[in-house]
Parts: C-alpha cells; structure tokens; sequence
C-alpha cells in the first residue's frame, strides 16, 4: 500500500474512471466527492466509500478475523494436503497463503497473475484466517506438536454430521465488506494451494452489510433474532485469557507455537425454517428466552441487561423457561464457559420440496474448546429448546496460530522449529 493510504489496486481500477468522470487525486492523496467533480451517482464513478477502504492489518499478536468486525461476506473452506506432500510443501503453501493475504488485505493486486475481479474495490475490510486440523500433524510429521485441545470433539446426540464436508488437515476463513473482493481471495488462495493441497470442502456466508441500520447493532439471523448478545468484550478483564492461548501455555492450551491464537470449531447449523416460522412470535421469543424485536431478556430491560433467572410470572412459573436456548447457553449455567461467536448466514438454494437449504456457519472462538464449546454443547445437546429446529449437519476444529511477526508467514513457528 502506499504511503498515502491509497492502494494500487484502487488505483489501478479507478485510473480511466477518473479520467472520464472528473475524478482528481489532489496533492492530499485523497479523492475527490463526485459531487466535487460534478459527477452524480448515476453518471459514473465515485470516490470509495469508508466501507470499501478500510483495511486490516495482517501482522500482529493475534490473526485478523477473530475479534474483527463481522463482515459482509463470507468464504469458508478446507484442503486436505496431496498425497506425498509433508512438512516442507506445507511451509511453502503457507508462506505463499500468508504473501497472499498480507498483499490483497492492503488492497493490492496479488501477483502479474491477478485476475481483476477486485480491481475497482478497496480492501473492504478482507481479513484471510489460517487454521490447522487434527490431521495435519499426522501429515506432516508433527504428531508431538499437536496440542491436545485438537483431541476430537465429543459425539452429541443432535449431530447429523457429513464426513464430506467436516474437519480438513488446513482451514481458511476469507471475510469481506464486498464479495468480489471475498471471491477473488477466495480464487487466489485456491490457486496458491497448487499441488500441494486439494479443496476438501468450501462454505459461502452472508451478513448484514456495513452501514444498513442507523446505528451499529448486534447481527440478526436467518431466524429474525439478534445473535450475539452474550458474547465476551474485549474490553473485559479476561478477554483474553477466554479466548486468547497465553504465551506461555501449558497443557490442554499449548504447546508454545500457539502463543496469541485461538481454536474455531466450525459448525454448519441448519435451520429448519418452514417449522420456526409457523410458531407465533410469542412462542419463538419462548424457545430463545429474548424479545425479537430487540433481543432484551424477557425478564425486561434492553439487549444487554443481564438474564434474571431467577424470575418468575404472576403464575409462579419462570419467565426465562428452564429450556430456554439463552437460559442454557448462560454462561453462568456453564461454570463460566465462555466464546466468542462470529458466524456467517448461508443459503444453498431450495430443495424440490420447497424446503431453504439455509441456516448459520457457526464459529466460535476460545482458548481451550473443553472449557469453551464443550461444555456448553454438551447442556444444549441435553434439553434446548431450540433443538427441534436445527440440525448440526457439518463439524470441524481448528488451531489457528497466533498472528505473524513482520517478515513471517503464518504457522512458522510450527514448521520451522
């Protein structure tokens, strides 16, 4: 990028628009409104929104797109390393992944081979997101590095979990403000991989766009409800250690290489739609424990006054049911269990029924996933309310490694110590 914050791919892809549309790049190094060149919405090009020109960093303690701002648009997807590939074509894919994603979160073109698809957009908030599988360290020779807290996830009883499109030897997560820009990570990460990885399996996910309410909100579901109330701050005290693996971890966290990262488990959720929306508004708010319209406990007060449990209506039963999905998601009713969500919608179409394939791309973040995930899936699995309507239909748990120091790539400090 260059000094004056302007990348070459928003320079490259506005270059003839600006010409034709009066568009200047004054001594400032910013560009001028269209209404300051005399252009209108309708006739041609404009200067890039606030949305489209903000950027991640891609080095630092921790990796991008994990206490990021949700994004618009969503790519999951997971290789399985080729056949006779082992540690050295391992560190050589993701020293090409991580040169990928330093460059095209910048808002640059990746490489004399680009193809363009981002060209006119600036970096739009992409964040690229690395995670390792259990497997990988069987592949890779690296079995006495594998940190324990990739011990399989327990079987629940609600799981309906394709081995197709579950788990992987590597993970990406791609998040964007716009989807040509998501896409074309996409494309550039899947040609990177060349032959030293296969596509395994690969999710597409949606939010809500930056900027569509009045004022920053908690992001709604396919269901209607506000999702992510209850999630951890980072401004609280111990943020950090809930989601973050201290530097010197020990034990079920470790080993040392993931100093600063964090593990995702990875859940596509089906929501079975057509049942949700044939239960009344009151009794949807009766399944969750919340209002719909604003996400405040039923107990009162706004979206994020605290759960009153104990509560009880003038017919003695308690307001919050005792199945109620936020009363048994409570971290509380989970001797503190605590993640951070950060999902992705999804729709795949609809079935010859009529049925919408669609529902939620769970992730979830957390230092250790048998004090974060765990435990709380464990009580959800045993009585939610919500159960009836979705259906876990896909499952994976991931290492991602702390964030690259300036001049590393992304899980050096695993293939090369």
């Amino acid at each position: 990028m260059s000094d004056n914050g302007i990348s070459r791919r928003r320079l490259l892809g506005t270059a003839g628009a600006a010409g034709a549309a009066g568009l200047a790049l004054g001594a400032t190094g910013v560009y001028a409104t269209a209404s300051d060149a005399g252009t209108s919405a309708s006739s041609g090009a404009q200067a890039l929104t606030s949305v489209g020109s903000t950027a991640v960093p891609f080095h630092g303690k921790h990796q991008a797109g994990i206490t990021t701002p949700l994004q618009a648009r969503g790519h999951l997807v997971a290789f399985d390393l080729a056949p006779g590939a082992g540690r050295k074509e391992a560190a050589a894919l993701l020293r090409r992944w991580s040169a990928a994603a330093r460059t095209m979160m910048a808002g640059d073109p990746f490489g004399d081979a680009d193809t363009g698809v981002a060209l006119d957009a600036g970096p739009s908030s992409l964040t690229i997101t690395f995670g390792f599988g259990r497997t990988f360290f069987g592949r890779t020779g690296l079995n006495a590095r594998r940190p324990a807290a990739l011990d399989p996830l327990p079987d629940f009883s609600s799981d309906h979990l394709d081995a197709r499109r579950s788990n992987g030897d590597l993970w990406v997560q791609i998040g964007a403000d716009d989807s040509l820009v998501a896409f074309h990570a996409l494309r550039a990460i899947q040609r990177e991989a060349g032959d030293a990885a296969r596509v395994r399996w690969q999710m597409n996910g949606f939010n809500r766009s930056p900027g569509a309410t009045a004022q920053p909100m908690t992001a709604r579901n396919l269901m209607g409800q506000i999702d992510g109330t209850g999630n951890p701050k980072p401004s609280e005290a111990d943020f950090d250690r809930r989601i973050f693996v201290p530097a010197n971890a020990a034990g079920a966290e470790g080993p040392a290489w993931m100093a600063g990262g964090s593990y995702a488990v990875v859940r596509r959720i089906r929501m079975l739609l057509d049942d949700w929306e044939k239960l009344p508004r009151g009794e949807q708010e009766t399944v969750i424990g919340r209002r719909k319209s604003d996400g405040a406990p039923l107990t009162g007060g706004s979206e994020t006054t605290e759960l009153d449990l104990d509560k009880t209506g003038p017919d003695g039963k308690l307001v919050i049911a005792s199945n109620a999905h936020a009363r048994i998601s409570a971290p509380e009713q989970n001797g503190g269990a605590a993640m951070l969500r950060r999902p992705f919608s999804y729709h795949d179409g609809i079935g010859e029924d009529g049925t919408p394939d669609a529902g939620l791309l769970f992730i979830c973040w957390q230092a250790d996933p048998l004090r974060g995930f765990v435990p709380v899936q464990r009580k959800l699995d045993r009585g939610d309310a919500l159960s009836p309507f979705i259906r876990h239909e896909a499952s994976g748990l991931f290492a991602v490694p702390g964030g690259a120091r300036d001049g590393e790539y992304v899980g050096q400090r695993l293939l090369e110590s």
